[in-house]
């Protein structure tokens, strides 16, 4: 079934949906992304299409937490499971696991067996859907509509990078370190603003309003659905040079360097349109250092700085609307003196 999700590659339009993907898998610490808009605007199957062009990652082999190698250590000791070998490694590609709206909270973080701990004196944990998104990518179709305790874990493990259960004075810990990517349709209600500001980039979209292009979407689709296999061999090119983009994104992004003047830009910016705290600016520079890795630049410019506005403020913007920010953005610039 994998093998017949659609393509990431071939998606017509919705090029800022799309780039702001990229940029989550690139850049893992951009915390994920929003998605808001109307039905049938192909948010769910760009997420999901996300598995094909991922890059892959070292893991403990056999892991349930999907650990790195570096990361072994008390995990490793109190889930004692016979069937991985700490020793061993293997490369698998970063996980999308998706989060049903409906999920219990223990389907979410895990659960205890208290019975054999009492019993046995050993911790049997079995991981939860956290435990399957560590190093990954953990995707909620709907998030507005997320019960209150779901959304209650969600925030406590983004704030963390960890998730712990606790039942009867027994605990287990383990990494939970994820890039959380919502959508959401806005006419269904309104996302809590706790976990709207954890979104560290935010993109609306809609329907196409040009004819060539719906017919482009209608042709694609209809190819697709007639025969998956040729459609997906026409687009496996395009899928693998996107691929390749991305890992050399992701290894030319330590190197990339921010001029200090465009860090009084992006604080300008964010003062002026009323962000609140810091993660607003935060997240901005570090969108704008990958933008400039994808594009294969070693320094980040001014388009780099009023393009991440564009993704980084839509959902924090607090006194002014989004379109004067790059006007702010293009504006004198304070000194550093």
């Amino acid at each position: 079934m994998q093998n017949n999700i659609y393509p990431f590659a071939a998606i017509v339009g919705q090029e800022r949906m799309k780039l702001g993907l990229i940029l989550t898998v690139i850049n893992p610490a951009i915390s994920g992304m929003l998605i808001r808009g109307e039905k049938g605007t192909a948010k769910s199957t760009a997420v999901r299409a996300l598995a094909d062009i991922l890059p892959q990652v070292e893991v403990v082999r056999d892991c349930p937490f999907h650990l790195a190698p570096v990361e072994r250590g008390a995990v490793c000791r109190d889930c004692a499971r016979p069937q991985c070998r700490e020793t061993d490694t293997a490369a698998r590609k970063i996980a999308v696991v998706e989060l049903p709206v409906g999920a219990t909270e223990d389907r979410v973080v895990g659960t205890l067996d208290l019975e054999k701990a009492l019993r046995e004196g050993v911790k049997h944990f079995e991981p939860g859907l956290l435990a399957a998104a560590h190093r990954g990518i953990l995707y909620v179709d709907e998030v507005n509509l997320l019960d209150d305790h779901v959304v209650d874990v969600l925030l406590d493990s983004a704030a963390m990078g960890v998730n712990t259960v606790e039942r009867e004075g027994i605990s287990f810990s383990h990494p939970a370190r994820f890039s959380l990517v919502g959508t959401m349709n806005p006419e269904e209600g309104e996302l809590r603003p706790q976990l709207l500001d954890r979104f560290g980039l935010c993109v609306t979209v809609e329907g196409s309003r040009d004819a060539a292009e719906r017919v482009e979407i209608m042709e694609r689709r209809a190819a697709f659905e007639a025969d998956p296999a040729a459609f997906l061999s026409r687009w496996a090119e395009p899928s693998r040079q996107l691929a390749a983009a991305i890992t050399a994104a992701i290894a030319r992004y330590p190197a990339v360097t921010v001029a200090r003047e465009w860090l009084f830009d992006i604080a300008a910016c964010c003062i002026e349109v009323g962000v609140d705290g810091h993660r607003g600016d935060i997240i901005m520079l570090k969108t704008a250092k990958t933008l400039a890795a994808y594009h294969g630049r070693a320094e980040v410019s001014r388009e780099d700085i009023e393009e991440a506005a564009q993704f980084a403020l839509p959902h924090r913007v607090r006194r002014q609307p989004l379109q004067d920010i790059a006007r702010e953005v293009r504006g004198p610039r304070p000194t550093a003196a």
